[in-house]
């Protein structure tokens, strides 16, 4: 049972997973324990993640571990409809199309959580928020659930805080296989990546703001640094700005960047960011995209009031010319550009992410009862054994400590 776009683009996404699989050798590795042992068998797992050809491999392995998987997409723009009806052709069920209405979305996610899940696995919030705010009779059946990306993360810690959440979820983006690779690299290349295919411009010698300096933002200001452009980093945290001064970035408010920037990407997990008075100020030319997970941090009835013609110019680029003449192009309608506008993040690092979700559904199922209903961080030796595996997989090794040395690191005797 699917709704997809066009089942006849099933062939062309089933290359695309061919793939990501040969590029994603963690995973693979952890769906050929899955096929063996069925750790998952007999459960029903409600999915909603970006439907990419790397998600596909997860939900390919949670299948061969014996789960009936569910799908639908966590953003409007980022599902891959090749992809999609690969996935519905290979029995996953799958509601999910690149452009859906918010109707649609949410229309979407009932259809996945009508399965009655046991697990779920979100990327955004999404998929509790409706759980707990519209369906909360599927609580009896869900044992706990498993949290994409720092965005979700904020609201099931707030949840937590307020005494909402109903069911323990753990925070796939805490772990240090996640968020140290993931975030930072495979969001600063697959944020370049977008803002190229949809303009083609050249980011050398451009003046490149990036507000915010989480592990995100620091993997986009790396990398456009390392195009030639000249960085800006605007943040709301001394300490994160401290950090990015320390690392070579100019730092300065927005209102004084809006002035200098040729493009502008927000990537803070906040909302308005880029406002009118923003707006405002830019050249004409400036180019605005977000790599946040919502389309709020650019706030676009601001810039929609300060329109006075607009126009799609090229696939995923808007051009506003503004009341005063300037012209500002917004990418991918303000959503995630290196989803929207690309492929997403490379295979190579969304493997050890999605191992991460594997294993720790895996997890879930092995301490059934044993977990209260709060946010958790990837359990310490799912995570190492994700980086073993990573390591093993370029066929690179590492020393080991003694047993001299494990006894002096747990001692304290030891000393001048």
């Amino acid at each position: 049972m699917s709704k997809v776009k066009d089942m006849n683009l099933a062939k062309e996404g089933a290359l695309k997973i061919m793939w990501a699989e040969d590029h994603m050798p963690v995973l693979m590795n952890i769906k050929k324990r899955f096929e063996k042992e069925k750790p998952l068998k007999g459960l029903t797992l409600a999915c909603c993640l970006h439907v990419t050809k790397e998600t596909a491999v997860l939900m390919k392995t949670l299948k061969a571990g014996g789960a009936n998987v569910y799908i639908c997409g966590s953003n409007p723009l980022s599902t891959q409809d090749d992809v999609s009806a690969a996935l519905a052709a290979d029995g996953i069920n799958v509601f999910a199309w690149r452009g859906v209405t918010n109707d649609e979305y949410y229309w979407c996610i009932d259809q996945v959580l009508d399965a009655k899940p046991n697990i779920t696995m979100d990327d955004g919030g999404d998929l509790v928020t409706r759980i707990i705010t519209k369906r909360p009779e599927l609580l009896k059946n869900i044992v706990a659930g498993t949290e994409e990306t720092t965005t979700g993360v904020i609201r099931f810690r707030a949840m937590e805080k307020d005494g909402v959440l109903k069911y323990p979820v753990i925070a796939i983006n805490d772990a240090y296989t996640k968020h140290l690779f993931d975030n930072r690299y495979g969001t600063g290349q697959s944020t370049i990546d977008g803002i190229l295919r949809a303009t083609s411009v050249l980011i050398c010698g451009k003046n490149f703001v990036v507000s915010g300096y989480g592990w995100c933002s620091r993997g986009i200001a790396m990398r456009a640094k390392g195009m030639g452009a000249n960085v800006i980093v605007t943040e709301v945290d001394p300490l994160k700005a401290l950090e990015a001064v320390m690392d070579g970035f100019y730092v300065m408010p927005l209102i004084s960047a809006a002035e200098i920037g040729d493009i502008f990407v927000t990537a803070t997990g906040c909302k308005d960011i880029v406002r009118k008075e923003h707006i405002s100020k830019m050249k004409s030319g400036a180019i605005l995209a977000n790599s946040g997970h919502f389309d709020a941090e650019i706030n676009k009835k601001d810039l929609d009031a300060l329109t006075k013609s607009k126009k799609t110019i090229r696939p995923n680029v808007d051009e506003h010319t503004l009341k005063n003449g300037n012209k500002i192009y917004l990418l991918a309608e303000g959503r995630l550009v290196n989803l929207a506008a690309a492929e997403g993040h490379p295979s190579e690092v969304m493997d050890m992410s999605f191992a991460n979700q594997a294993l720790s559904a895996e997890y879930i199922t092995k301490n059934k009862g044993k977990l209260a209903a709060k946010v958790y961080t990837v359990p310490e030796d799912i995570d190492m054994n994700v980086a073993r595996l990573k390591l093993e997989s370029m066929n690179v090794k590492i020393d080991s400590l003694t047993p001299e040395q494990k006894r002096y690191l747990t001692g304290w005797k030891e000393g001048t």
